[in-house]
């Protein structure tokens, strides 16, 4: 008989966290989601918890997350945030803290949301952020890591990013294009992310595993 798991998503009000909530719920694999915000979502659904947080004191939550598979889908960009500073804070210290706290609650599984390029060693202040993110999240002792690292993400934002739907409305009409090598360069839609994260997640897989764009597609094709 398999076991009954529950599922934590924090960043759920987020692109691709929006999609992956949504899934979740629906998904037989989980009997409990834990959402993990500084809001509560307008939503109510039987099986959804909403934990609400202050990310800057995450460690005096760490009753609140325990979890089977945790989801990360936090991100933002320096021009939201406001600085570096901000961005780092969000993109690397509230992403490492909770995959340092639910390793140690005993959380099996840690998918989460990087950024193509990704790598630590870059000289691109944000590649090097999210890289120095995946190195610390890849020590953890969790069962299996996901990384995912999409390409330009497409869908509807809830708030407003100029240059990414600047780019969107360039890329997107040159995608038929990308074959090949370049095929891991083609906008990819959220809710494929989101699918993908799914999929892995429910193959129950040991290790470290990071999944370019076009294996993200793939995974997202097969949910």
């Amino acid at each position: 008989m398999q076991k009954v798991r529950n599922a934590l998503i924090v960043g759920a009000s987020g692109l691709v966290g929006g999609h992956l909530l949504s899934l979740l719920l629906k998904s037989p694999r989980y009997s409990e989601v834990i959402s993990v915000g500084r809001r509560e979502l307008p939503l109510i659904y039987p099986n959804l918890e909403q934990r609400i947080v202050d990310f800057d004191k995450m460690k005096d939550y760490a009753s609140d997350l325990l979890a089977d598979d945790v989801f990360c889908c936090l991100g933002t960009t320096i021009k939201k945030a406001g600085s570096k500073e901000a961005f780092y804070k969000v993109d690397y210290t509230y992403v490492t803290q909770l995959a340092d706290i639910t390793a140690q609650r005993g959380a099996s599984q840690f998918l989460v949301v990087s950024a193509m390029g990704a790598d630590a060693s870059s000289m691109f202040f944000y590649n090097k952020v999210k890289g120095e993110m995946e190195q610390h999240v890849k020590e953890q002792p969790f069962s299996a890591v996901h990384i995912f690292r999409p390409a330009l993400l497409l869908g509807e934002r809830e708030e407003q990013r100029t240059g990414e739907e600047f780019a969107s409305k360039i890329m997107k009409p040159l995608s038929g294009l990308m074959i090949g090598p370049l095929e891991k360069y083609k906008p990819i839609e959220a809710e494929t992310v989101a699918k993908g994260m799914l999929y892995a997640a429910s193959q129950d897989q040991r290790g470290v595993h990071i999944h370019p764009s076009d294996n993200i597609a793939d995974l997202g094709a097969k949910h």
